[in-house]
């Protein structure tokens, strides 16, 4: 057997754990798939790299509420396509070929444990003193009858289709509000259907409808939907979703698959290793994100429900300072995981929705306050936008916020930062200047009215 100092177990986070700090001792990276993770290869990077092309087209198509006369010829999908992946593609062996020219060994086949610390990868045997599992997550692929009798797709693949045909979608997450946003711009027909009463069920409920009401002018929406069988039908598939209003059969030539995703430590042999997991799957872990397992920890989607490449970037930093380091073990001051959908309009959220601090018996207050209420906004024309600001009455810090809109991921920031330093709702109001005419003023007078 094969011994390291320290084996990490996936190349997406993972890969970013390791520094010049660990160059003294002896490493290895195991990566049965593409560096760079679900983040670079199949996920956030990729995906918006089609948002950015899909909000030209649109903003093109609507420019004339502006008063600018414009046309959209036909999108150019596999220019669009080859241009996101051209970029994307030729980073894995650079990745691997930096790894190794710098001492590192690299595994490229699965590896599964078979004993605490110790590790089959193909026809050998590895242990190490630390291992660091960031295996990362995949798309749930729901138990439908019939499915796998068609040619379906799910996150990892859609983007890499050669043409653009009517499409059926199957789920109302982010991932179907950010590839029916991209694919509709690019002048495909969308329906979409989900299970529960709005889309984006996860954001607060003054989100949700508004974002269901605005998909619904761009889509067909099935809501309360469940579709109970597939099958193929001429070049494309049939769908039997029972709705409401009875039994619909939807045709489509391509078929998505989004109805979440679930951690890989399926494929780990994680029991064996002497991982324990919670009920979904996930590597339980502290707060310091150490594993059942002494001198291993888990880090990403591998061990949080968060699904964010910035938790779990900011994981990866934590857990390489408390390898290093184990005399002064430190755990994530701030647990505030903000997420942001890049659809359109543009959702980000941080904090409390309105319906769970209801459901808390949450004592709070909250304003809205509207895009077309700002300078900016008469300018852009936006009339459906808006910001949303929980705060707590006695302590008068901010619970929650909530923005739809455009630029909605980057106008959350502020908030962020005073909800992370515990900041009131005063201070971030009153005690900070916001340019004028910017459209960061819905912010402050959401803020302000509080």
């Amino acid at each position: 057997m094969r011994h390291y100092d320290l084996v990490v177990l996936g190349a997406g986070s993972g890969n970013m754990l390791l520094n010049e700090e660990f160059d003294h001792l002896r490493t290895a990276i195991v990566e049965p798939d593409r560096f760079g993770g679900t983040c670079l290869n199949r996920g956030c990077i990729p995906s918006k790299m089609f948002v950015i092309a899909a909000d030209a087209a649109e903003d093109a198509r609507a420019a004339e509420r502006l008063g600018v006369r414009t046309s959209v010829a036909p999108v150019d999908w596999k220019a669009v396509r080859d241009r996101v992946f051209s970029r994307i593609d030729p980073l894995h062996e650079s990745a691997v070929d930096y790894r190794r020219k710098n001492g590192v060994d690299v595994y490229t086949e699965e590896a599964r444990f078979v004993a605490p610390k110790v590790l089959q990868v193909k026809d050998e045997r590895i242990t190490a003193d630390t291992f660091a599992v960031a295996v990362g997550s995949r798309p749930v692929i729901p138990d439908i009858p019939g499915l796998e009798t068609v040619a379906y797709h799910t996150s990892d693949t859609i983007m890499r289709i050669d043409d653009l045909p009517p499409m059926a979608v199957i789920g109302g997450g982010f991932i179907a509000a950010e590839f029916g946003h991209v694919f509709s711009a690019f002048g495909t027909d969308i329906t979409i259907v989900q299970r529960g009463p709005r889309l984006l069920m996860a954001e607060d409920e003054q989100v949700s409808a508004r974002f269901t009401k605005l998909a619904s002018q761009r889509h067909r929406v099935l809501l309360d939907a469940e579709v109970t069988s597939v099958e193929p039908r001429g070049d494309g598939v049939a769908a039997t979703v029972v709705c409401p209003d009875g039994e619909h059969v939807i045709e489509a030539n391509l078929l998505l698959v989004c109805v979440g995703r679930r951690p890989n430590t399926d494929r780990l042999g994680a029991v064996a290793g002497g991982l324990e997991l919670d009920e979904h799957g996930h590597i339980a872990a502290d707060s310091a994100y150490r594993t059942s397992v002494p001198g291993v920890w888990a880090l990403g989607d591998a061990v949080n429900h968060f699904q964010l490449k910035h938790m779990a970037n900011a994981e990866s930093r934590l857990v390489r300072h408390n390898i290093l380091h184990p005399q002064d073990v430190r755990t994530l001051t701030n647990r505030v995981a903000p997420p942001a959908v890049f659809t359109s309009p543009q959702i980000a959220s941080v904090g409390l929705t309105e319906q769970e601090a209801r459901r808390d018996k949450v004592d709070y207050r909250t304003s809205v306050r509207d895009y077309a209420d700002t300078a900016y906004g008469w300018a852009l024309e936006d009339t459906t936008g808006f910001a949303k600001v929980l705060a707590d009455p006695a302590e008068r810090t901010i619970l929650g916020a909530h923005i739809i809109g455009p630029q909605a991921a980057t106008l959350i920031q502020p908030l962020i930062q005073a909800m992370a330093m515990g900041l009131t709702v005063d201070q971030v109001g009153h005690e900070v200047l916001y340019i004028h005419p910017a459209l960061t003023e819905v912010v402050e007078q959401a803020l302000l009215a509080l």
